[in-house]
């Protein structure tokens, strides 16, 4: 019923009231206002980017009723922020609802957004699926930049590089991103130059396991199983202070399998042997199912054996926009010190 919708919109804004005065303060107008898997909607979110709200629906279909109250409630609550709405409940996650032109011509529209002060591109609708900020990462973004400065970080499944720009905004040294695609590079790239750090950036269109080999010292293979691999790029070895990690749940390509369940080392070794002696790696998994522990357990196993033991583990967990009832959220950040 839109009345119970209604009620639960309220107390999860009432429930922010004391985070947003905060966020505010840092120059911050990007964070998560409904997040219904805690909060009694489960699969609808509402975020806030700027200039404009996203509400995406991943179980099934928003009704139009449902939808009209959660928009009425919002132009009260945020006068003269657009709502767009994205249905993302079919397989594989893409959008399927249509929009009449004029809220097409919104959603499409390029925008920017603020968080710590870093500014972002923002389009709710593009060529891809996933917002180009990922809001839950905010605090390791934020724990990024305590850390970054005077530093070289390497940032792998770098997706639109906003680790990396918030990184070169606290005054890392350098910063390489790396990932397969160059449309989310290029808005990367876009997102350095409207942070006037671009000089200290450098964009890596490869799979992430080619880029990693070279990098770690490992060497790329020219020849895998019988089959020649496509061209890739061709990197020097390099050790970095600081290497971020942000792997998906599960991509095959000819160089490698990123599989976050049953073989996480695969990724993390060559990241691990990137990072430079005292240096830190900063672990991502999102895999609701993998119990943190376990997984910490398993990196740890992983660092002994490539001989790069843990000397410290910190674990950042997201911020009170994404509620945990059971304190164990789905995304699991490690920052790991060697």
């Amino acid at each position: 019923m839109p009345d119970e919708l209604i009620g639960r919109l309220s107390s999860a804004l009432e429930r922010r009231a004391g985070l947003l005065d905060r966020l505010h303060a840092e120059a911050t107008d990007s964070y998560r206002l409904f997040h219904g898997t805690a909060e009694g909607e489960p699969g609808l979110t509402v975020d806030r980017y700027g200039d404009l709200l996203l509400v995406q629906s991943f179980h099934h279909p928003l009704p139009s009723p449902r939808l009209a109250a959660l928009e009425g409630f919002y132009s009260r609550s945020f006068p003269g922020l657009p709502a767009v709405y994205n249905d993302r409940s079919r397989p594989n996650s893409r959008i399927v609802n249509n929009l009449p032109p004029e809220r097409l011509a919104a959603a499409e529209a390029p925008r920017q957004a603020r968080e710590l002060g870093v500014s972002y591109r923002i389009q709710a609708r593009h060529s891809g699926q996933d917002p180009w900020l990922f809001l839950d990462l905010r605090a390791a973004r934020r724990r990024v930049m305590r850390e970054a400065a005077d530093k070289s970080v390497l940032n792998v499944f770098a997706y639109t590089c906003g680790v990396g720009v918030a990184a070169a905004k606290a005054g890392a040294a350098c910063v390489v991103n790396v990932d397969f695609s160059r449309s989310s590079l290029a808005v990367g790239e876009e997102n350095a130059r409207l942070n006037g750090v671009d000089g200290r950036m450098s964009f890596v269109a490869s799979d992430a396991f080619a880029a990693l080999r070279q990098l770690s010292g490992l060497g790329q293979e020219q020849v895998v199983r019988g089959r020649r691999l496509p061209p890739f790029a061709k990197l020097e070895p390099r050790r970095f202070d600081l290497v971020f990690l942000d792997p998906p749940r599960y991509a095959r390509s000819p160089f490698g399998v990123v599989d976050l369940i049953n073989d996480y080392p695969a990724v993390f070794k060559p990241a691990l042997l990137c990072a430079a002696e005292g240096g830190a790696v900063v672990c991502c998994n999102n895999v609701a199912s993998v119990a943190r522990e376990a997984w910490l357990e398993q990196l740890e196993r992983s660092a002994r054996k490539a001989g790069r033991p843990i000397r410290e583990a910190e674990w950042i967990t997201p911020e009170d926009d994404f509620p945990s009832p059971d304190g164990r959220p789905p995304l699991k950040v490690a920052l790991l010190k060697l």
